[in-house]
């Protein structure tokens, strides 16, 4: 299928997606959309988001994500980042928690476009909720290394806990706002 052809949208998860369907060649991140993720979202946990065709199967889910609250303790990151904050002991934060494309649309960059998604929902929550932070427990090596290219940054307590600023997530989508 040609990307060209694609009319993606990023909508939250509701019943008449087809989880069962879905496959990225991950145990764990397919058995959580299968049988995890509506339980979540109904219990409030985490708020998974899809991303479909709409030109095809708008019930098929090509990709995902979670967002979920979370604290972030300061003592586990990098002074430099510390200074920026204000002087509470912890702060609030927004967790990614998962994010995955199923294997028939992986190597077409969807990863990217899921993870810029879900990063300007977090930072649009963020205007209403404060969030000092998006997090991310990248589920291995090859993970870290994605999010690393968009300039996450590992915490001091482990090299798999990475965030990103909000503030650098506003002065990214503020500066991408403007350009032409």
């Amino acid at each position: 299928m040609d990307e060209d052809s694609l009319d993606l949208d990023v909508v939250p998860l509701s019943k008449k997606h087809k989880r069962t369907d879905f496959s990225c060649g991950n145990v764990e991140l397919d058995s959580y959309i299968r049988s995890q993720a509506r339980q979540d979202s109904n219990k409030y946990c985490a708020c998974p988001f899809v991303m479909i065709d709409r030109k095809s199967d708008s019930a098929a889910i090509i990709g995902y994500y979670t967002l979920s609250a979370a604290t972030i303790i300061l003592s586990d990151l990098p002074a430099e980042f510390i200074k920026k904050l204000a002087r509470y002991p912890a702060v609030p934060a927004t967790l990614l928690g998962r994010l995955a494309v199923t294997q028939q649309y992986q190597g077409r960059n969807l990863g990217s476009v899921l993870l810029m998604d879900a990063l300007h929902r977090a930072l649009e929550s963020s205007r209403q909720v404060a969030s000092a932070a998006v997090i991310v427990d990248a589920i291995d090596d090859t993970a870290v290394e994605f999010y690393k290219r968009f300039d996450f940054e590992p915490f001091l307590t482990g090299a798999l806990r990475l965030y990103k600023p909000m503030i650098d997530i506003s002065k990214q989508f503020d500066s991408s706002a403007i350009a032409p």
